[in-house]
């Protein structure tokens, strides 16, 4: 793998995580967090080391509206933790 590969890679996975955060509606949630920088680039790096970005691009695609991730996702409990605090549970 190149160097510019990896980057797109990464810059793809990225972008994933950012569209399951808005599709679960906990986008907003994320960035009131304390030391939301913190949290935001610990779960990138969660996504990051996935290995369903195929699965997980076909599931955001094919849902409109979800209520809870994948069971792959491995943000799944900081979702549900953004969630409960957002009244979403």
């Amino acid at each position: 793998m190149t160097l510019l590969d990896y980057l797109i890679s990464v810059d793809a996975r990225t972008a994933l995580m950012g569209r399951m955060m808005q599709k679960l509606g906990v986008d907003k949630q994320l960035k009131s967090v304390p030391d939301h920088a913190g949290v935001t680039n610990r779960a990138v790096d969660r996504c990051r080391s996935c290995g369903h970005q195929d699965e997980c691009s076909t599931w955001l695609d094919e849902h409109q509206q979800a209520d809870v991730p994948p069971d792959y996702c491995r943000n799944r409990d900081l979702i549900a933790r953004l969630q409960d605090a957002a009244g979403q549970s």
